[in-house]
């Protein structure tokens, strides 16, 4: 059985995410034994859109493929074979306007209606879509995305002093937000908690920030200087692949508040290096971490201040229980789902 796969994400502009998702499983089904993949993308200079719906149809019935496995919610309706979607967040139901445009909200509402399967990676993800797109549900297929094996849990002295001395990050503790330089991932959450911890243990933690420098993250930084936690809060810019998993481990605790998630692999790493969570109650994340997690209302910085003291005295019986639930994630679980819709439509 041969498969086309939409590999514009790792050949456009997509967010980190959406990107992840789709390098992650489509490098795990090139090595399927039941459904041969066969990767398109639109040439260097031709427009997405107009290679999406005019120019891939053609190329399908030149691939004899028996459908096309869309990483995105975008496909072509015309050309021949299944069509597998995939969503990935619906923004726009948790008041984020972020990726919440009329063309993610049209393939939301209709793309159900035409595709002859969906996946998303969470159950949260999965209600939305049923609530946007009732008539769609029976459709819909939860295959959670998988996390990179380079996050584990050892990490010597040596190597953490390094990483602090490459980054110039102080050696006192520190919270750790991952790219949260976008309104949506919620950075003023964790600086009005680290503002409001009264203890000496969290009077003393900083705050780390990775991602480009946005407008959005200005604004947060002017928030820290109102609140008079300038001086604890870092910022990074965009730091490299190689260097996450290091610096996740090196933190104390990993802060996940953002107002709208589909996923969220920051707590999934967080969780197979053994780095506590806190994450906000009733999301996607949560729903990922589950019980290992700290879960709060991100807009009462007293109830995260509380979960951050509590991270900070996790035992290691918890975070042993966190990593064997970040073990029950991988990739190759996600394929087999995937492998699994499309073997339903053998002949």
């Amino acid at each position: 059985m041969r498969v086309a796969f939409d590999i514009s994400p790792l050949t456009r502009a997509y967010p980190p995410g959406v990107t992840r998702a789709t390098r992650g499983l489509y490098e795990t089904l090139r090595n399927s034994t039941s459904i041969e993949i066969v990767p398109v993308a639109p040439q260097q200079d031709e427009s997405e859109r107009f290679w999406r719906h005019q120019s891939l149809p053609r190329t399908l019935i030149d691939l004899d493929c028996v459908g096309l496995h869309s990483p995105v919610s975008s496909f072509p309706h015309l050309g021949p074979g299944k069509r597998l979607q995939t969503l990935h967040e619906l923004p726009w139901r948790h008041g984020v306007s972020e990726n919440s445009g009329l063309s993610h909200r049209f393939w939301a509402r209709f793309g159900p209606w035409r595709a002859d399967a969906v996946i998303c990676p969470t159950e949260f993800v999965r209600r939305d879509l049923v609530a946007e797109s009732p008539h769609g549900h029976q459709r819909i297929h939860v295959a959670p995305w998988g996390i990179d094996t380079t996050f584990t849990p050892t990490i010597d002295c040596q190597s953490r002093e390094e990483l602090l001395e490459q980054l110039r990050l102080p050696s006192e503790p520190f919270l750790l937000a991952l790219g949260a330089v976008r309104r949506k991932k919620n950075l003023a959450a964790s600086l009005r908690a680290l503002a409001h911890g009264e203890s000496d243990e969290l009077q003393d933690l900083h705050l780390v920030v990775t991602g480009e420098d946005s407008e959005d993250l200005r604004a947060d930084l002017r928030l820290a200087t109102e609140l008079g936690i300038r001086q604890r809060v870092h910022t990074l810019g965009q730091i490299t692949d190689s260097d996450i998993p290091r610096l996740i481990n090196s933190a104390s605790a990993v802060m996940i508040l953002s107002h709208s998630e589909g996923f969220g692999f920051p707590a999934l790493e967080a969780m197979a290096s053994g780095t506590p969570v806190v994450l906000t109650r009733n999301s996607a994340p949560a729903e990922i971490a589950g019980p290992s997690g700290y879960q709060v209302n991100p807009e009462d910085p007293v109830e995260v201040a509380d979960a951050v003291g509590r991270a900070l005295s996790a035992r290691s019986s918890d975070r042993e229980i966190a990593r064997k639930r970040a073990a029950q994630f991988s990739w190759e679980r996600c394929a087999s789902k995937v492998e699994e819709i499309w073997m339903s439509w053998a002949d």
